[in-house]
């Protein structure tokens, strides 16, 4: 039987990779998600764009990073949980979370360059509030050009705050005194915005390694409160039988006058040792008492997202895919043609000189190939490799010496040939090799 989350043609996640804490940023038609790379953050952000909501490049940051955003009182803990707006300037602000502090930065562009807006310290230090965790800091602005900054977690998944201030125009100085506007069920990740005049501070509760994190939310009718939480409880829960697992640490944005839920869930299927989260949306609807409805999370996504019947046709489709092996029964090589960024091939660990092929049935003209590895941003060592008679192989690109990064990985040249092949060489130990989907055109 099949596992739920593995179907063909899946818009969740949104992102192919692991990813959690998700901003987005909605700019002069293209999309931006800057988020967390998992497991566990790392030395820089993990950074998507679009101009269609469906097909996402990989782009790299200069800021922040681990080095650029260390202060004598940081902790080891790496950049995690970003949150991007524009400002009434004109310019773009980021409130990141790094070494267990809060750093700001600013630029001209979506992808920067970016500095910090306070030189070599943070805007909120390790041990500004003792006791608690200064992370997960995140910006609002309302109506009337106002900016407030929402932050604050607990240690040991226990004990979570939340602190709200409002910030001066120069959106680095605090504007009066910081507020304690903690819920009953507060853990971390505030996320605020406002509709009909209602202000909604949502928040995610429980522990993201665990079936107990969800999404929660409280109204009240001015940025910082008193807010009151609705008595049917969390709004996006844990679904055992969908396969849909601690769903949380969200954003919400709206398209085409609709509202959307932003926020990561565990991958699949779950491991408890491996926090490897991915991205999705879903609509987020409203009862007529302006309440937030219960969100059913799906692995079909919604229709904006979805790739199937491309504007250009997948040669892909159809074809057989099979490989040297296979890291266990959810990894299998007809995996990369699933058109799922739920699901990967992965070779078996330890496996050297892995290779992973495609028949197209028959001899077609190939321009280009665009290949979607498991980690963006990891170097990927390889060649990549045609033949018409699965016997005889010419080598079409080779990524052995400069190895590829980024996705989508592509190659371009024009061919005809029936077989494709990537192969990963056997003397580089550890070096990954994993897809999670291989397009033809």
């Amino acid at each position: 039987m099949e596992i739920p989350g593995y179907a063909p043609h899946s818009a969740n996640p949104v992102l192919p990779g692991y990813y959690a804490d998700p901003s987005i940023l909605q700019e002069e038609g293209r999309v931006y998600i800057y988020a967390t790379i998992d497991p566990w953050g790392d030395e820089t952000l993990g950074c998507w764009e679009s101009n269609d909501w469906r097909n996402w490049t990989y782009r790299v940051l200069n800021w922040p990073t681990k080095a650029a955003c260390t202060s004598a009182k940081s902790t080891e803990a790496m950049v995690w949980a970003p949150s991007v707006v524009k400002g009434r300037d004109g310019k773009f602000y980021m409130y990141v979370s790094v070494g267990s502090e809060v750093w700001a930065g600013v630029a001209d562009q979506p992808l920067g360059p970016w500095r910090n807006l306070r030189g070599d310290h943070p805007l909120i230090p390790q041990n500004y509030r003792p006791g608690y965790h200064m992370i997960d800091a995140e910006a609002f602005i309302d109506d009337d050009g106002q900016t407030y900054l929402y932050w604050g977690s607990g240690l040991n998944w226990v004990n979570g705050r939340c602190w709200a201030v409002k910030l001066k125009e120069d959106m680095k100085t605090f504007d009066g005194e910081v507020r304690d506007i903690s819920l009953k069920k507060y853990f971390e990740a505030p996320f605020m915005f406002m509709r009909q005049g209602r202000y909604y501070l949502m928040y995610s509760a429980g522990n993201t390694t665990k079936e107990t994190y969800c999404v929660g939310y409280g109204v009240g009718s001015s940025p910082f409160g008193p807010f009151t939480e609705p008595e049917s409880g969390p709004i996006l829960t844990t679904d055992k039988s969908k396969n849909v697992i601690s769903p949380g640490h969200h954003a919400v944005f709206t398209k085409d006058g609709k509202a959307y839920i932003l926020y990561h869930r565990q991958s699949i299927p779950f491991d408890p040792s491996f926090i490897g989260r991915q991205v999705c949306v879903e609509e987020l609807r409203f009862g007529p008492d302006g309440s937030i409805e219960k969100v059913a999370p799906t692995h079909e996504g919604e229709p904006f997202l979805r790739r199937e019947g491309g504007i250009r046709l997948n040669l892909a489709v159809g074809a057989k895919a099979t490989a040297s092996s296979q890291r266990d029964r959810f990894t299998g090589a007809e995996r990369v043609l699933d058109d799922n960024y739920a699901t990967r091939w992965a070779a078996a660990k330890g496996a050297r000189g892995a290779w992973l092929q495609l028949d197209l049935g028959e001899t077609k003209k190939v321009t280009s190939q665009e290949l979607r590895p498991e980690y963006a941003w990891k170097p990927y060592r390889l060649t990549a490799e045609l033949s018409n008679n699965g016997v005889r192989w010419e080598k079409l690109a080779d990524f052995t010496t400069v190895p590829a990064i980024g996705s989508p990985i592509v190659i371009e040249r024009s061919v005809a040939t029936r077989y494709l092949r990537l192969v990963f060489p056997d003397d580089i130990e550890g070096a990954e090799s994993s897809v999670i989907e291989w397009s033809v055109y």
